[in-house]
């Protein structure tokens, strides 16, 4: 090895040790002043002009020359695959200051695996609590029995006849706010004409329904659901009637025909409101209800295949107050229950509604909102349901608040009719009042207290799908075991 190789050797290591001990601004500076003085055989800097004429000289881009020679003595080129700063500091430093995926501190946020994963695991454990099922029961789906539950005797359909005479009803509601039009009936004998229409409205039906012994509890369930929808309708219709005669008194006397319902096409545009949404607008888009049959079956044929069976078999722990076979029902019981619901709301409040609305280009369709999303019971109860949500808010909130009420006082009398309709519709049918249904609408104050004040965010959200996943199948299991003791006990012993 002649004295220019010993020399570019001694220059090539220099220059590697000032790289790693000074700061990296400095380091094209030193490559320079090594090849220069490995050039002219004297360790002596680039002048500035020659130091700007050859920018290939740097430590990243080496000259030709030295490639050149590389290559020749079987040396890796000294190109951009290659730089020994950046090898020999890959090497040495291999840790940077930073945070775990899972710290809060990390700014991570790509859990789409997890969620993946998340409901793999949801559809294995169904999947195995579905044939453990049909291995334990057998196929237990009977849509004949399903007919029957509306239908005790075929020829007596008091249910359907129950039905058909709420038209009644809406010619009386119909009738009054034509008169009133008119200026045949004042104000004050129109209100007392409705005031009478929805009282016996809301008495007539549960009357039939306790003395007659054919109407079945689901056929009484139905009819008394009809009824109710009808209830808020007539209500929100005299209302929207009364204001829009207001409005036309204090705007201009010609208004008046304008805005009342006077004529035929205001007859059909009245009838057709009634397979709408809760409120009554002045004009509405005619649609066609058009129920799905499909939905209706699968929802009835896991009840019949899941439901019946647990529910059965927790008969024996409640009579026997047995608190820890009565909580493994419970929770049993939690998963279909919750699923059904979960079912009938996308069969319902999605696919009924927007179906409907799209067949008969009805433009409104916001009938829910993220309640998934609750941080709160009261943003829950807001955005699950929005037509009848849209009803409190018009014809019961806000007028108390015009009252003088306060907000509490206003919120509170909200879920007093919201417990009041919730226990109708379940004690009545089944012939018993226990208010279980009534108790659990109004322990939903106190909870929306509670986790208002205590619980934000995720926390509030678990909080809410639990008095979901928990509350519902504990109701359940209440009527359910209150209905056998009174209708069943006594003929099983």
């Amino acid at each position: 090895m002649d004295g220019q190789s010993v020399q570019e050797s001694l220059a090539e290591l220099l220059t590697w040790r000032q790289a790693l001990e000074k700061p990296a601004e400095t380091i094209t500076r030193k490559r320079r002043s090594t090849l220069s003085s490995a050039k002219g055989s004297s360790f002596q800097p680039l002048s500035d002009s020659h130091a700007a004429a050859s920018p290939r000289t740097s430590l990243g881009d080496p000259n030709p020359e030295d490639e050149s020679r590389d290559r020749r003595e079987g040396n890796k080129p000294k190109g951009d695959k290659w730089r020994p700063k950046n090898d020999i500091s890959a090497r040495l430093s291999c840790h940077k200051t930073q945070q775990s995926l899972l710290s809060s501190s990390s700014g991570y946020s790509n859990y789409r695996g997890v969620l993946n994963w998340c409901v793999v695991m949801l559809v294995l454990s169904n999947a195995r609590l579905f044939l453990e099922n049909l291995l334990k029961y057998g196929v237990l789906v009977d849509p004949v029995q399903v007919v029957s539950l509306f239908l005790k005797d075929p020829y007596s359909w008091p249910a359907a006849c129950l039905v058909i005479v709420s038209n009644v009803f809406i010619v009386v509601a119909l009738y009054t706010e034509r008169q009133l039009s008119k200026g045949s009936f004042s104000e004050r004998v129109g209100f007392l004409v409705h005031f009478v229409n929805l009282a016996v409205m809301l008495t007539f039906p549960p009357a039939v329904v306790l003395v007659l012994p054919s109407v079945t509890p689901v056929g009484g369930a139905f009819a008394l659901g009809i009824y109710t929808i009808l209830f808020l309708k007539l209500y929100s219709y005299k209302d929207v009637n009364l204001w829009c005669r207001e409005l036309s008194t204090v705007k201009a006397r010609k208004l008046v025909r304008s805005v009342s319902c006077k004529s035929h096409k205001c007859i059909h545009t009245f009838m057709v409101f009634f397979f709408n949404d809760t409120c009554w607008r002045s004009s509405h888009p005619s649609r066609v209800l058009s129920p799905q049959f499909f939905f209706i079956q699968v929802l009835v044929g896991l009840t019949q295949q899941w439901m019946i069976p647990i529910i059965q078999s927790s008969m024996k722990p409640l009579e026997d107050m047995d608190l820890s076979r009565m909580t493994e029902r419970l929770l049993r019981l939690a998963v279909p229950n919750h699923l059904l619901w979960l079912m009938f709301f996308y069969w319902f409040f999605h696919s009924s509604m927007n179906f409907t609305a799209e067949l008969l280009r009805f433009g409104d369709r916001q009938f829910y909102k993220d309640w998934w999303n609750s941080e709160s019971v009261t943003y829950f109860w807001q955005n699950w349901n929005i037509p009848v949500h849209k009803w409190c808010l018009r014809h019961f909130y806000k007028p108390l608040l015009r009252k003088g009420f306060s907000k509490i006082a206003s919120q509170s009398a909200v879920f007093f009719l919201s417990a009041f309709f919730h226990e109708y519709l379940v004690s009545v049918p089944l012939r018993m009042f226990r208010l279980w249904a009534f108790t659990g609408m109004m322990a939903q104050l106190p909870l929306a207290w509670f986790v208002g004040r205590f619980l934000r965010g995720n926390y509030g959200n678990a909080a809410v799908w639990i008095s979901i996943i928990i509350g519902q199948p504990f109701a359940v299991l209440m009527y359910v075991h209150d209905y056998y003791v009174m209708h069943h006990k006594q003929e099983d012993v």
